[in-house]
């Protein structure tokens, strides 16, 4: 008898291993009527776009979470 863990496992494995293969790079040559890919990014622009903005936009959060606190200025009286 076959364990399901084990046959859940292998399904997963299997589905993983042919999704990779279905979106293999090769298929980024292959473009699609009508589009017209724009210039890349610069490692300077690539590092702000995924790095510097999400730190500015948690420096942001945060600094409004800590303005707006009310539990502190009870915490003071």
């Amino acid at each position: 008898m076959v364990n399901k863990n084990a046959l859940r496992a292998g399904a997963i494995a299997a589905g993983t291993t042919l999704m990779l293969l279905m979106s293999s790079p090769a298929f980024a040559l292959i473009h699609d009527d009508g589009e017209d890919p724009g210039p890349g990014l610069s490692i300077g622009q690539t590092l702000g776009l995924y790095v510097g903005v999400p730190v500015l936009l948690f420096v942001v959060i945060a600094g409004l979470v800590i303005v707006t606190d009310k539990s502190r200025k009870k915490a003071k009286s």
